[in-house]
């Protein structure tokens, strides 16, 4: 259940949270439509082009485009994407105390907090207030400096970001109706970022999201395009393209757009595997600590048949699960045992190891609340497999009538249960 982040999907909050309210699991077959609550009015907008912003256009106090701004909080932005958060926040409160009507301390505080979540966003509610306690405020003072002057396309794009940021949070938590709410408001000031477009690629990045999901949203859930008529026309090249210029030259959004764009080229959709890895491969080598890139990096290097690289970044997750790292939990233990099971298995042939691995993800699964899907059935499937190489057809009958139990009709694992079953009547 791995989602994306963080300032990325901040900005794409509306389109996304459309994603999750027809289900934020992988569709069966025969897909039902959901109950979802009804989305607000909203006027037709064309993001399909990067206005000219006015000569005279001041940007007086725009930290945004700070270059002293950026060179001090160089530092900071590594460590929080390194998971050395309490360093990054240091500094950000030192930003907080020098200007404190500025919205842009409380959202670098806002998207800390969120990575800090990141590990487990899913199931965890620990750092949710205070999350939005930083967007709150956030938005608050970005509305300030938008009052004062409609212009301020700076303070459109921080309320575009916590708006879309706290979208994303009440989407996790299933309150529908908070998310299309503060979807809808991070669409309006997005739609009047975009006039800085020229300015800054941080001001793409939203652009870019929002491009590239509009499109599959609309393509790949048909029964919403009644809806999406209120949504952005989408351009999927041309999204793809954004992100990947913010990605070489944004300094706040390019970590973001780059992650994102892992996610979106190893998709089934994209099926750009060879481009994803060299994205994660940039991104775990530069934020080593990071267990989210870690894993991305893992788990792409496992499926491009890249195994030292793989062995190598799944025993770096789980010496770091075990040393209490930060950030490193029994989420990020699923995936690493379970690509260490498997290379033990066929790979090593110590079918031993293979199956401690194995159980260890499905307990790592079961602290993760992510029990009887997932890894946990892979994991079961590949202890069936062991029974049987160790000559237990006992255990394997075991192993296989729960992965029946627990996988959709039509997964690999379900059929290869429901065969041998069928092979092997009791």
């Amino acid at each position: 259940m791995n989602s994306p982040s963080f300032l990325c999907r901040c900005l794409t909050g509306s389109l996304l949270v459309l994603g999750l309210l027809i289900g934020s699991r992988p569709a069966c077959a025969q897909p039902q439509k959901p109950v979802a609550p009804p989305v607000p009015p909203m006027r037709e907008i064309a993001l399909d082009s990067v206005r000219a912003v006015p000569q005279a256009l001041d940007i007086t106090g725009w930290l945004l485009l700070d270059k002293d701004i950026q060179l001090e909080l160089g530092g900071a932005v590594q460590n929080l994407y390194n998971f050395k958060f309490d360093k990054a926040d240091k500094q950000f409160h030192s930003l907080q105390r020098r200007y404190p009507q500025h919205p842009m301390a409380y959202f670098l505080l806002g998207l800390s907090t969120w990575w800090r979540m990141m590990p487990s966003s899913a199931t965890d509610t620990h750092y949710d207030q205070r999350f939005l306690a930083y967007l709150d405020t956030a938005q608050t003072r970005a509305a300030a400096l938008y009052k004062a002057d409609v212009h301020n396309y700076e303070a459109c794009f921080f309320l575009s970001a916590a708006y879309g940021m706290e979208a994303r949070l009440h989407a996790e938590r299933h309150n529908w109706r908070k998310a299309t709410v503060a979807s809808r408001r991070a669409l309006i000031y997005l739609e009047k970022s975009k006039e800085a477009n020229s300015l800054s690629s941080e001001f793409l990045f939203g652009e870019g999201l929002f491009n590239y999901y509009a499109v599959w949203i609309a393509e790949e859930y048909k029964w919403l395009r009644p809806v999406l008529f209120f949504f952005p026309k989408g351009d999927r090249e041309r999204g793809l393209a954004q992100l990947r210029e913010v990605g070489r030259t944004a300094f706040y959004t390019g970590t973001e757009a780059n992650f994102f764009l892992v996610t979106i080229l190893s998709s089934n959709r994209e099926k750009q595997l060879p481009a994803a890895y060299e994205l994660a491969r940039q991104l775990a080598t530069q934020f080593p600590d990071n267990s989210r890139f870690q894993l991305d990096y893992a788990k792409l290097c496992f499926k491009l048949g890249k195994f030292e690289e793989s062995e190598a970044a799944s025993l770096s997750v789980l010496h770091k699960y075990a040393a209490g790292q930060v950030g490193y939990e029994a989420y990020a233990g699923r995936a690493a045992t379970y690509i260490m099971g498997y290379l033990m298995q066929y790979k090593y042939h110590d079918l031993p190891q293979a199956k401690d691995y194995y159980q260890r993800c499905m307990a790592y699964s079961e602290q993760a609340g992510m029990a009887k899907q997932g890894y946990y059935i892979f994991a079961e499937a590949g202890l069936a497999r062991l029974a049987l190489q160790s000559s237990d057809p006992a255990s394997a009958r075991r192993y296989y009538r729960a992965v029946l139990e627990q996988s959709d009709t039509g997964e690999a694992e379900y059929l290869e249960a429901r065969d041998w079953l069928r092979e092997h009547p009791q």
